[in-house]
């Protein structure tokens, strides 16, 4: 039975856009597969791995006839990378193996059916809406994302706090170490609601989303939330947690303050990373009379440093950073110039915008 006949591109592109959360290793052998249904010259392909679940419809495929069935989604993935991007895809469904044909290629795959593949419902009933532009929604994860804990035991940092507050959208993420935070304005007016993104669902997100003015919608209802943006549904559920009082941890009035050129500063920082010690990373900054040491040593007795001119003229200061807390935010920071204030070298450090109160980093001191 003659499911479509495509192009490679027109096949790939969709699929790529949905096997990213599909797992290699999953309890459940159906969670490897992606739903295909193809409706007329309607193409919708699903991949969920239960917390996850994304979407995509594409028109335009010739010919075929109407059917649902699962297959092995990295495994065609990898199929339709390999073939020539010229000439024509012709899939064929029969006796529950999926042909995929190209040219003098022939490609069989085993397949489950549609009807065993679990499908997360879409929220219904009351419900939280906003539009913004990809292009910021995906900026401001950047400015955070980065500063999500990975594997801590407190479930709760392993994902990005979002805030709707009136009509300003915020993030939030913290290791414990460090946090991050960026806002954004919002067109409407909205009841205040905070949420926990899981980390698989953010990195999808920065993944997917492009840096344009097309429209981003945002659905939050119950312990889910959807997004819709292009051709694309990504359903996720929530985080259900308490995340810290990230107002608090926030400095108000550190005195000392230094603004730099981020270019400099984080070649400057690349630099002398390199002879850090491989577990802790740590960097000296020693600040003077208008000048700013940074310097490292490691296991072996090696050490890097290196001198910056500042318009500092206050008391002395000598503190340690993780200095891969420093360049995670230089890298993910698109300003051209930014603000470092300090305390003293027991307190945390913030990292500013010049102007700007829309980004806010804090960042733990180490001894050293």
């Amino acid at each position: 039975m003659l499911l479509l006949t495509t192009t490679r591109d027109a096949l790939l592109a969709p699929l790529q856009s949905v096997a990213g959360i599909v797992e290699k290793r999953h309890t459940l052998p159906i969670l490897s597969n992606v739903l295909i249904e193809k409706r007329g010259d309607q193409l919708t392909l699903l991949a969920t791995d239960i917390e996850i679940q994304i979407r995509t419809t594409t028109a335009g495929h010739i010919g075929g006839e109407d059917a649902s069935i699962t297959v092995a989604a990295r495994k065609l993935q990898d199929i339709l990378r390999a073939l020539p991007p010229a000439g024509d895809v012709n899939v064929t469904l029969d006796d529950k193996r999926l042909t995929v044909k190209a040219g003098r290629s022939r490609f069989a795959l085993q397949t489950l059916p549609a009807a065993d593949y679990p499908r997360m419902n879409l929220p219904d009933g009351d419900a939280t809406r906003f539009t913004v532009s990809q292009k910021t929604f995906k900026r401001q994860l950047a400015q955070v994302a980065y500063a999500m804990a990975q594997q801590d035991i407190r479930y709760y940092l392993n994902g990005l706090l979002l805030i709707v507050a009136g009509n300003e959208l915020r993030m939030v993420a913290t290791d414990g170490h460090r946090l991050a935070f960026a806002s954004s304005p919002l067109e409407s007016e909205l009841p205040r609601t905070e949420v926990i993104l899981p980390r698989k669902t953010v990195m999808e997100l920065a993944r997917q989303l492009s840096d344009s003015e097309d429209p981003l919608e945002v659905i939050l209802a119950g312990n889910q939330i959807v997004f819709r943006f292009g051709p694309i549904e990504l359903v996720s559920k929530l985080i259900d947690g308490k995340f810290p009082d990230y107002e608090r941890v926030i400095p108000q009035n550190h005195p000392k303050m230094l603004t730099f050129e981020r270019a400099p500063l984080l070649a400057t920082l690349s630099r002398v990373a390199i002879l850090t010690n491989d577990k802790f990373r740590g960097v000296r900054l020693v600040l003077g009379d208008g000048t700013l040491k940074i310097a490292s040593t490691n296991a072996e007795q090696e050490e890097a440093q290196e001198e910056l001119e500042v318009d500092y003229h206050g008391d002395p200061l000598d503190i340690g950073f993780n200095v891969t807390y420093l360049l995670d935010v230089l890298n993910n920071v698109a300003e051209d110039k930014i603000e470092w204030r300090f305390n003293d070298g027991n307190s945390s450090a913030l990292v500013t915008l010049p102007g700007n109160d829309t980004f806010k980093y804090v960042v733990m001191p180490m001894r050293i």
